[in-house]
């Protein structure tokens, strides 16, 4: 019994040591009330000016901490463990593949295949870099090709569409958030006209060909057809945008946004009832245009549907069924009966109405929205990163839009419209920092840069 006693005082002696020693070691498996204590064992012996209740405020913080990384070395664990597998699997199936005869059979074929991809992935590599670095270069020389001519200011909300007449007097209009709709003066940046038909939303906007009279899509599932009568201020002198200077990607996104409500067009007519309502869609109009002799009308809805009316009688004379998601745009184009539709069901429809008794209809892969292309084969592209870049019909980018801390926009590009024949401005953007921006482009240049 002696000696019994004596060896279990010595195993507690040992044991209280090792306790003695374990509680300086964090567990990486301890429970919630083992990380709260452990630190504060730890400290209590510690000098601190912190009131308690801060000091177990920042221990919970530091536990929370400690767990956050707990699970992301566990799940790297796992991964690592899923990539050995998979490298497994690829070097085995790789040693199958080497111990038989390439020479012959389908294991030429795909030997060939794997290497066929591998050498393409190798070009669009070193394309990326390189354009990269072509780019860099180009930086400097697009404030020579591409300058900010006028903004356009006054929406309380987000533009969704900009759109310019295609006949006299030559106006800029705007589609925005805010449920209106806006004619401007392109040379003085003046508000001319105020259309507040809708109950949602304004989406799109689109001119008659040859009179003064515009088409507007709304949220509130209707698109009205209204006319204007606008009256052109005296131009006023153009400041040279050039002068304007600043880092070309400084971020000026803080501005504030309040410059909407500085210069509002308080003053400007106000149209508020339409001359036509079309309303047969169940869901948001979320565009809508004029077919060639501004007879006839297309819309765009959710309801994954597009309409085409009749002006004149305001009927439904077609609907165009086929999408399997929502509809995102349509378009005509200027001088035949084509109209095209796009859908988030990553396709669009080339509809043909040149044969009245034949509709037929053309259905196109890998598509989910329309770009805006120009007589010069140019291409407008708006992003979402504030910036609007430029490419020849062959894909190839072109420039940018500068963007600087005091030009450019400062968020969301939805749209942009070109008008080659205007003198001061051939190229319009807005997007969702409440302002229409107008361009003027040195197409020639631009072109010879390339």
């Amino acid at each position: 019994m002696p000696v019994e006693s004596g060896n279990s005082a010595a195993a507690r002696q040992v044991k209280q040591k090792r306790k003695s020693h374990t509680l300086s070691i964090r567990r990486t498996n301890s429970t919630e009330q083992d990380r709260v204590a452990l630190p504060r064992e730890m400290l209590e012996g510690q000098d601190s000016k912190l009131p308690p209740s801060i000091r177990q405020t920042l221990l919970e913080l530091f536990g929370q901490i400690e767990r956050e990384f707990e699970n992301l070395y566990i799940e790297n664990l796992e991964l690592r463990r899923e990539i050995e597998t998979l490298n497994d699997r690829l070097a085995a199936e790789g040693q199958t593949v080497d111990g038989g005869d390439l020479s012959k059979g389908p294991l030429k074929a795909k030997a060939s295949h794997s290497t066929s991809q591998l050498s393409q992935k190798l070009k669009t590599t070193y394309k990326a870099s390189t354009s990269k670095i072509v780019s860099s270069f180009k930086t400097t020389t697009s404030r020579a090709v591409c300058q900010l001519v006028k903004e356009y200011v006054g929406h309380r909300d987000g533009i969704w569409d900009v759109s310019v007449t295609r006949s006299q007097p030559v106006v800029l209009g705007t589609a925005s958030a805010d449920h209106s709709a806006m004619l401007w003066s392109i040379e003085t940046g003046k508000c001319l006209l105020k259309y507040m038909g809708h109950a949602g939303s304004v989406n799109s906007i689109k001119f008659h060909p040859s009179e003064q009279v515009a088409l507007t899509a709304s949220g509130d599932q209707t698109a009205h057809i209204w006319r204007y009568i606008v009256q052109l201020p005296t131009p006023q002198p153009v400041t040279d945008p050039s002068q304007v200077s600043g880092e070309d990607e400084v971020d000026f996104s803080d501005k504030d946004e309040a410059d909407g409500d500085a210069e509002g067009p308080n003053e400007c007519p106000t149209i508020r009832i339409p001359s036509t309502t079309l309303k047969s869609h169940q869901g948001v109009v979320i565009a809508a245009d004029w077919l060639v002799g501004g007879k006839q009308v297309v819309t765009a809805s959710w309801d994954r549907t597009a309409n085409l009316y009749d002006v004149e009688t305001s009927e439904l004379v077609h609907s165009l069924t086929g999408h399997d998601q929502e509809l995102t745009h349509c378009c005509t184009h200027p001088s035949q009966r084509l109209v095209v539709t796009s859908s988030r069901d990553t396709t669009f429809r080339l509809w043909d109405f040149r044969d009245p008794s034949i509709h037929s209809v053309n259905v196109f892969q890998g598509h989910t929205e329309i770009s805006v292309s120009a007589g010069q084969k140019i291409i407008a592209l708006p992003h979402d990163n504030r910036q609007v870049r430029l490419f020849d019909m062959s894909g190839v980018r072109l420039t940018r839009l500068p963007r600087s801390n005091r030009q450019g926009h400062r968020r969301m590009v939805c749209c942009t419209a070109w008008s080659e024949d205007n003198p001061t401005c051939n190229l319009f953007s807005c997007g969702f920092d409440r302002q229409a921006i107008g361009w003027n482009i040195n197409i020639p240049a631009l072109l010879q840069e390339k």
